[in-house]
């Protein structure tokens, strides 16, 4: 396996170098962050993630927060984000790579299923039962 620069991987993880770590994030468009454990533990901010958070966005950066829990809607998710001092929105208009017409910051489990058939305009044509723990919101 060739890395997307040409070369083979290290045989071993190696910490990044402030050139490496700089050449990476100009390499990506949009970052997705899974949330438990990466962004909060429990109900904790982990150290250093809302300095990252602003830096990313300060180069323009898209950035999309996802996870698999279900328990709580994208709504809850994105009070939970206000709670902690995140300045994340659950859908920010615009242009992307996501979606025509707008990008959500949010993903949990339960809204990816419900979007799934309704970006392949499967909606239209065959109805689909939608079996969760809790509604889910699907935008028009």
């Amino acid at each position: 396996m060739l890395l997307a620069n040409g070369t083979k991987p290290p045989s071993s993880p190696q910490p990044l170098s402030p050139e490496t770590a700089r050449s990476l994030v100009d390499s990506v468009e949009a970052f997705l962050f899974d949330c438990d454990g990466v962004i909060w533990k429990g109900d904790k901010l982990i150290e250093g993630v809302p300095l990252a958070l602003k830096a990313l966005r300060s180069l323009g950066k898209k950035l999309v927060f996802a996870t698999n829990n279900s328990r709580k809607s994208r709504k809850q998710y994105a009070k939970k984000f206000a709670s902690l001092g995140l300045d994340v929105s659950e859908v920010v208009p615009c242009i992307t790579f996501i979606c025509d017409w707008i990008i959500f910051e949010i993903y949990v489990a339960s809204f990816a299923a419900a979007m799934f058939p309704k970006q392949r305009n499967f909606l239209k044509e065959k109805k689909v039962l939608l079996i969760m723990m809790q509604p889910c919101e699907i935008p028009k």
